[in-house]
């Protein structure tokens, strides 16, 4: 599968670095998913569970209070007001 580099950002810092094959969020007109090769686009985000799909198969869940999601050419960014991991 195709990956692209992923970063999530928050006050605390970076809580994820790395390559991912889809991120799921909820955006402004709703549930929204990215995967590689996905047109640039900057999207608010709202509270919502973040599912992210890694190379390897496994997939990672977070709660995001709300931010901005900026797809580039390059890499997906999340910069969320506040994110935390499911555990």
């Amino acid at each position: 599968m195709n990956t692209f580099s992923l970063t999530i950002s928050s006050p605390d810092g970076n809580l994820f670095k790395g390559d991912a094959v889809k991120i799921s969020v909820r955006g402004i007109e709703g549930d929204l998913a990215v995967m590689a090769g996905h047109i640039p686009f900057i999207t608010a985000v709202r509270k919502c569970e973040c599912r992210i799909e890694l190379p390897d198969g496994d997939e990672r869940k977070g709660v995001t209070e709300g931010g901005i999601l900026n797809v580039s050419d390059k890499e997906v960014i999340l910069l969320s007001d506040c994110f935390e991991w499911n555990k």
